[in-house]
Order: structure tokens, then C-alpha cells, then sequence
């Protein structure tokens, strides 16, 4: 049975405290599948009781129970999620086709396997980890002292998810969070807030995760869910979305000094060398460009060709994106499905015509596709330089912006001048020198020669404008843990 004709899920339902519930003032809002328009469902539109109650729940989780403290307890119950997610995927891959229009091609990567497999992954570590470390024997100020370096849980955490690969993310999140000792309170963004709430439901009824230690709260409102930046009993923050977001987030956290992780936008560079296959590079990038719809913060959205080949790039992108075109999410062959809502695709629509108003062609595309739900023509832009606003700011949609250079160090050069600095891919014909350019590049992750960095035990994040911190990897648990030093008369 396809996922397509798999029924969904339960309806969607906060967990706060143990307990799956509505709104507490029994307020909803509609879930809409982007690919038709059409409403699937709806979500609770959570109060700021709600949330107030969830945060007093992992708080009191936290300072109260032994979950902090007992890595058995932990172990078996991610094991548990972990099951129940692989017992669930049938309903949660079709839930993620018709929430997120995301392609069942995404479901092998980001969208279902990569995720799951990286709570299997951040589970084996907790097994493994050394939470306590010895530091040796020293005598500052003369005292014969013996330190020993031990990592706790940062405490209270409240997650903030974007709605392009909500599992992926909720998931590096979350996992690791549990992982760590913290309590979680996941606030989904109000788009997708369906697999936050299965998430929620499976928690609550397939483990033995004690209640308060993982909450979810689907508020509409943004100064509502902007209470968790502020309250003084949450610890950090984990965001991921805009990088203007980002900033407000940081800002709203400064007065409790509360730790921050943000992973943010991107504007990355596919850098094609003048040794390089060139049309296996520009259909490779063409093709990357618009999985999802182009809407994944480290999709290579900026392709730099040598001058001498340019048309010749602009023609082999523009081919490979006819050739896929923008299909139902349902269909197994779909690649590039609706972009989220109508607000995004009106954003995009923006960009495009701005991309005319700086002079620039459509080699294919440039349009909305006029028809239900939300959809854009996959688009290749040429005849722009990189200090065009299309190659300057995250567009979100399937739109290549193709940019000619003259040679290596200008193209490290046009790579390096964006205020972001997330992800990139070099092509050459030589190893080495794909690697030279590559390790001059600043972002958090390169590809060379179609290397894939994509995986629960790589760390991720950026450089620049692209966020703080680092999500997956060691260095993704790590991020929620403190480090304490204890001496003692040695």
C-alpha cells in the first residue's frame, strides 16, 4: 500500500503534562494540504495558559523527577519513540505528503528515515557518553586539589521548528534534548503543526516518558509563542527558521541570558570548476535546487559556472528542471511539489518579478502555476551578478540563480560574499584542488564531488548569518549539556 491511500493519523492534539488536550479555550485552526488548498484537519490554537502550563510542566519535570539523572530511564524510553515512530511510519509519511507537501522522495532523507535513524543514533551515544571526566591532580594556590570535569543537562529547553521538514527537525531537536537529561517544550510553526502533535501522541501513549518531560503547544499567535523566548523557567532556546526571526529571538532571550542555539538561513553557492563535467554539475544542481520545492535552508540555490561555459550551464539547468516539472507530492515520480502556503508562494512570486526588475531572463519558468493549492514553476535565473537581491537573499522556492565566474579565487570570492555562510558544493575534475576551494569556502558544510555530509552523526550548522551552534553530531548533543568542574582535597 502506497502511503498516499494510507489514512492518517489521529487528529492533532497538544501534550502538556502527559496529557493530550485541545486549546484551553477550545479554539482551533484549520491544517491546509498545500497541494490542493483543501483543509485536512485542525490543530488547537494553544493560550498562553497553555503554554504556561507546559513550561511549568518541564520545569517541574525537570527539578523533580529523576530523568535528568537516570540514563537507563532515558535509553529505554527513546528506544520506545523509536519503535513506535518505525510501527507509525505509514501514517506519519502520509500525514508529512499531505500537511508539508513534501515529495515521497524526501521521505528516504529528511523527511522520515534520516531523522528517525538519528534518534537510534543519539540514543546509542547516551549509551556510550562520558558524562564525567577526570581532570587530574593541581595545586593552584597550593592546594592539592583533584578536579573532575562532569556534563549535565542545560534544563528546560524550549524547541521552535519551522514548517519545511518539521520531522528532521523537531527530531534534532527533541532526540537529542531527551537524550541530554533536558525537559523539551516543542512549539511547531502553525503551518505544520499536525506531525508535532503525532509526535506529541506517540510520546504519551507508546513510552514510558514521564509526564512534563516532553510537551507539545500548537499556538497561532507569535506573541504567544514568543513567551517561551522570555519565561525565566525555560534555559535555552533551540530555533530554527529566518535568520530575521533569529534576531528577535535572540533579543527576547537577552534579558535572562538564557542559551541560544539558531540555526538559520541560507544563500548557498554550487561552484562548478572549469575541469568539472559541467552538465553533470549544473543538472545535479539544477535538480537539488528543487527537491521540496527549493524550500530547505541548505539547498544550493546559487550556481557559479566559468564564464566561457555559461550559456551552455543555463541550458543544461533549464532542461533538467523542464524535464521534472512540479508534480502532486502523492505521485511516487514528484520531485518538486507546492511550496507551504499562499503567503509563501506570494513571496516568491515577489522575488520573481523582482528578478525581472534587476534585469534578469527566466532560461525556464518564472511564474505561479494557476491552479488549487500553492504552486510555483521551477525557475532558472540568469543574466545576474551576486549583488542581485536573488542572489543576495533566501527565496524558499524552486528558483537557481546561475552566476558566471573567472576563475577559482573568483569564485571562492562570489561564494564567500553572502551574509549567510550554511552549506555549498564544489565540482572538479581534480580531488585536491575541489578540496583547496572548498576549504576556503565559509560555511559549516561543503560537498565535493557529490559527497554527502547529510547524517545523524555530522554535525550541522553555519557560518556567518546562518546561525550559532550546531544541530546533530556529537556536537548537536552537546549543545544541551553544561560543563561543571568539581575539586575536591586530593
Amino acid at each position: 500500500m502506497s502511503d498516499a491511500t494510507v489514512a492518517l493519523p489521529p487528529p492533532a492534539q497538544q501534550l502538556v503534562d502527559g496529557k493530550l488536550v485541545g486549546s484551553s479555550d477550545e479554539s482551533t485552526y484549520p491544517i491546509v494540504n498545500p497541494a490542493t488548498g483543501a483543509e485536512i484537519g485542525v490543530a488547537p490554537d494553544g493560550t498562553a495558559a497553555d503554554v504556561d502550563a507546559a513550561i511549568a510542566a518541564a520545569r517541574r519535570a525537570f527539578d523533580q523527577t529523576d530523568w535528568s539523572t537516570d540514563r537507563a530511564l532515558r535509553v529505554r524510553c527513546l528506544r520506545q519513540l523509536h519503535a513506535a515512530l518505525l510501527e507509525d511510519a505509514g501514517p506519519f509519511k502520509a500525514l508529512t505528503t499531505a500537511e508539508v507537501g513534501m515529495p515521497g522522495f524526501m521521505m528516504s532523507a529528511a523527511g522520515f528515515e534520516v531523522p528517525v535513524d538519528g534518534l537510534a543514533w543519539v540514543t546509542d551515544l547516551l549509551e556510550s557518553y562520558e558524562f564525567e571526566s577526570d581532570l587530574g591532580v593541581a595545586s593552584p594556590m597550593g592546594i592539592a586539589s583533584r578536579r573532575t570535569v562532569r556534563r549535565e543537562p542545560v534544563g528546560v529547553v524550549a524547541a521552535i521548528s519551522p514548517w519545511n521538514v518539521p520531522t528532521q527537525i523537531n527530531l534534532a531537536k527533541v532526540g537529542p534534548a531527551l537524550a541530554a537529561g533536558c525537559t523539551v517544550v516543542l512549539k511547531p510553526a502553525p503551518d505544520t503543526p499536525w506531525v508535532a502533535c503525532e509526535l506529541g501522541r506517540l510520546v504519551a501513549e507508546h513510552t514510558d516518558i514521564p509526564p512534563g518531560v516532553f510537551n507539545v503547544v500548537t499556538p497561532r499567535s507569535n506573541d504567544v509563542a514568543a513567551l517561551l523566548t522570555t519565561d525565566p523557567r525555560v534555559d535555552m532556546v533551540s530555533f530554527t527558521g529566518s535568520t530575521a526571526v533569529g534576531r528577535s529571538i535572540m533579543a527576547a532571550a537577552a534579558p535572562t541570558l538564557k542559551k541560544v542555539f539558531l540555526e538559520l538561513g541560507g544563500k548557498s553557492a554550487a561552484i562548478v570548476l572549469d575541469d568539472a563535467d559541467l552538465a553533470s554539475a549544473a543538472g545535479a544542481t539544477a535538480f537539488t535546487s528543487i527537491i521540496h520545492a527549493g524550500q530547505g535552508c541548505a539547498i544550493t540555490t546559487r550556481l557559479l559556472v566559468p564564464r566561457e561555459r555559461y550559456d551552455e550551464a543555463v541550458q543544461v539547468a533549464a532542461a533538467t528542471m523542464e524535464s521534472i516539472g512540479a508534480k502532486d507530492p502523492a505521485d511516487p515520480s514528484a520531485i518538486c511539489g507546492p511550496v507551504i502556503s499562499q503567503v509563501q508562494r506570494d513571496r516568491v512570486e515577489a522575488y520573481l518579478r523582482l528578478a525581472e526588475e534587476e534585469g534578469g531572463t527566466f532560461a525556464t519558468g518564472g511564474h505561479v502555476i494557476d491552479q488549487d493549492g500553492y504552486w510555483v514553476q521551477p525557475t532558472v535565473i540568469a543574466g545576474l551578478d551576486n549583488s542581485s537581491r536573488l542572489a543576495q537573499e533566501e527565496i524558499f522556492g524552486p528558483v537557481l540563480v546561475v552566476i558566471p565566474h573567472d576563475g577559482d579565487d573568483d569564485a571562492i570570492r562570489i561564494a564567500n560574499d553572502s551574509p549567510y555562510g550554511l552549506s555549498g558544493s564544489v565540482e572538479s575534475g581534480d580531488l585536491e584542488r575541489a578540496k583547496s576551494v572548498a576549504a576556503r569556502i565559509r560555511t559549516g558544510t561543503v560537498a565535493v564531488n557529490g559527497g554527502v555530509w547529510f547524517s545523524p552523526d555530522a554535525p550541522f550548522g553555519g557560518y556567518k548569518q546562518s546561525g550559532i551552534g550546531r544541530e546533530m553530531g556529537v556536537a548537536g548533543f552537546e549543545e544541551y549539556l553544561e560543563t561543571k568542574v568539581v575539586a575536591e582535597p586530593a
